[in-house]
């Protein structure tokens, strides 16, 4: 996979936002591998064991920025220092759970946060193609059986689901307004577009009230898993499956930017379906310890969906990108790396399943 791209990152000046997050640091290490000039901008990581931190990216990237995406003079400040070809826009509050106690903060952060980056978009000329990231979570949710396509409408419950709801409308809205595909090569040199995916997962991700870290934090404590949603249905997938789509997409969106501006699925096959069950059970027995316990109906319930899917045709049938992991081989990979970081050089870890997930 590190070929997979012909050279086309290498040389390239690209700005990822949420740089020291979980997939942002995946995403920067890739970008690395790739030969790209990385600059990313992000607040300070979580914890001391975030990927960020262990894999030690932000001492090899070319700049290692901490701003808050609220601040649009800012923004603007470092686009204009640093002229991106290529934007990333992953920064966010990224957890349903914690949008009921921060909705405001939520919505100031996913909404105008992704609109203040759009804005430093403008302020420039060197960006030529930026991908907006947003979650399978903005579509209005009807758990209906069948996945959803890139034009069903927005919406969500939660204020976390709603904001990045909102955030797809805004990004449609930049995009008709400043970057509309059609004044390609008249009006303005860029090409707009929104990702999609489903519930990522990986190694590194220390998250609170997310499914894989809970496991993890609760088998090293020696206390029982903890399940409040047992049989809730969620599209699992590696987190190398998204960031290939978005790599191979913004490839395209610079290649042929009047085709592939616009909002892509990139989400897991249905044979990665699975309840919350299923994958922590995969996951204990590969990691060949810890226990787990129903604890639905106990304490505060929120909303949460139970069933979720994407439809990914036209990431298929336009792209070419498909999703390569089984079920099994993703909470392989997942397992691999929290037993290996603690010994190990995290970065050479990440790397090596980058390039492991390539040969598929």
């Amino acid at each position: 996979m590190l070929s997979h791209f012909n050279e086309f990152y290498r040389g390239k000046t690209v700005l990822v936002t949420g740089h020291t997050g979980f997939k942002g640091s995946w995403l920067c290490i890739w970008l690395k591998e790739l030969g790209a000039r990385v600059i990313g901008i992000g607040l300070e990581p979580l914890t001391e064991r975030d990927n960020f931190i262990l894999s030690g990216i932000g001492g090899k990237i070319d700049a290692d920025i901490r701003a808050d995406i609220r601040d649009a003079e800012k923004l603007k400040e470092l686009f204009r220092l640093y002229r991106p070809e290529i934007v990333f826009h992953l920064a966010a509050q990224p957890l349903v759970r914690l949008s009921y106690e921060i909705p405001v903060q939520t919505y100031e952060v996913n909404v105008m946060g992704t609109i203040h980056v759009m804005e430093a978009i403008r302020s420039v000329d060197s960006v030529r193609a930026a991908l907006m990231i947003t979650t399978d979570k903005c579509y209005e949710n009807k758990e209906q059986l069948t996945g959803y396509k890139e034009n069903d409408p927005m919406g969500g419950y939660d204020p976390y689901s709603s904001s990045k709801g909102s955030c797809e409308i805004a990004i449609q809205s930049w995009r008709r307004s400043f970057f509309n595909p059609g004044e390609y090569g008249v009006r303005h040199h860029m090409c707009l577009a929104s990702a999609r995916a489903g519930n990522v997962v990986g190694g590194g991700d220390w998250a609170k009230d997310r499914i894989i870290p809970d496991c993890i934090r609760s088998v090293e404590a020696g206390r029982p898993i903890e399940l409040r949603s047992p049989q809730a249905i969620r599209p699992w997938q590696h987190v190398l499956e998204a960031l290939s789509g978005y790599l191979l997409l913004v490839k395209k969106m610079w290649e042929s930017p009047r085709e592939y501006s616009g909002g892509w699925n990139f989400g897991p096959t249905t044979a990665t379906v699975a309840t919350v069950l299923d994958i922590t059970s995969k996951l204990v027995s590969e990691l060949g310890t810890g226990t787990i316990t129903d604890v639905s109906g106990a304490g505060e319930v929120f909303h949460e969906a139970r069933l979720l899917q994407l439809d990914i045709t036209k990431a298929r049938t336009e792209l070419g990108w498909s999703p390569r992991l089984t079920l099994d081989e993703t909470i392989s990979l997942v397992a691999d790396w929290y037993k290996r970081y603690k010994e190990e050089d995290v970065y050479r870890i990440c790397v090596e399943q980058i390039t492991c997930f390539g040969r598929l």
